[in-house]
């Protein structure tokens, strides 16, 4: 079989493969007090989904991170990994200093932010050599960075970014966003008779984001309504 050939036919897999959505949706990361876990989670204001225990002595315990579409999930009889094993698991921010402040608040140990004079030294545990304090110079985008960790010592790695590389975004299936518009259109239909005068696209726009990201309905309409309003969305 010729190189070409082989070539040919990778390409062809690739494209019938990608007709089909494949979501990394949830990551397991290995502790050792699942009680502990779950309070540290807890305390970050991540949203708190399942917590399922089987007589068996199996339990799940699964929190999402703020805007995330990825959840992580920890318990017992999950992984025989050992705990703290799970490293440079990526927290996507668009504002590193607001992040990390946030993180701070709440009682989690934090790194300064900082950018990399080496690269790769984001991922370097517990050291702080070919790291720079501060945020990289204008804050370029992908290179500002904070790093924490858990209390196994499963390690987190914030990362800014401002301005995506082309075709990296925000990803809604057909169907769900049909659905979104549907739900929109019934809500916006209530809030637009009262309303300053707008396009409706601005209201739609911001009230499909604050859904995606986990806002319940009410919540989502009020950032609608901020947006159109002069209001942050």
């Amino acid at each position: 079989m010729s190189s070409t050939q082989t070539i040919g036919e990778h390409a062809s897999n690739i494209m019938t493969a990608a007709a089909v959505d494949t979501k990394l949706e949830v990551v397991v990361i290995p502790v050792s007090d699942v009680d502990r876990a779950k309070r540290f989670y807890g305390s970050l204001g991540w949203r708190l989904d399942a917590d399922f225990a089987f007589p068996n002595g199996f339990r799940v315990v699964q929190f999402t991170p703020p805007g995330s579409a990825c959840s992580v999930q920890f318990g017992s009889k999950m992984t025989s990994a050992a705990p703290g094993s799970a490293q440079g698991l990526y927290l996507v921010v668009s504002d590193i200093a607001a992040a990390r402040a946030e993180i701070a608040g709440r009682g989690a140990p934090i790194s300064e932010v900082f950018h990399t004079s080496t690269p790769g030294a984001q991922f370097q545990r517990d050291s702080t050599s070919g790291r720079v304090t501060g945020p990289a110079p204008d804050h370029a985008t992908y290179f500002s960075f904070a790093t924490f960790n858990d209390p196994d010592g499963n390690g987190w790695l914030l990362q800014e970014i401002t301005t995506r590389l082309p075709g990296r975004g925000l990803s809604i299936d057909v169907a769900t966003l049909i659905e979104l518009l549907r739900e929109a259109e019934i809500h916006h239909g209530e809030y637009e008779p009262t309303a300053p005068k707008h396009h409706w696209s601005e209201w739609y726009a911001a009230y499909i984001i604050a859904r995606e990201r986990g806002k319940p309905i009410d919540d989502a309409a009020r950032t609608g309504a901020a947006r159109v309003e002069g209001g942050r969305a």
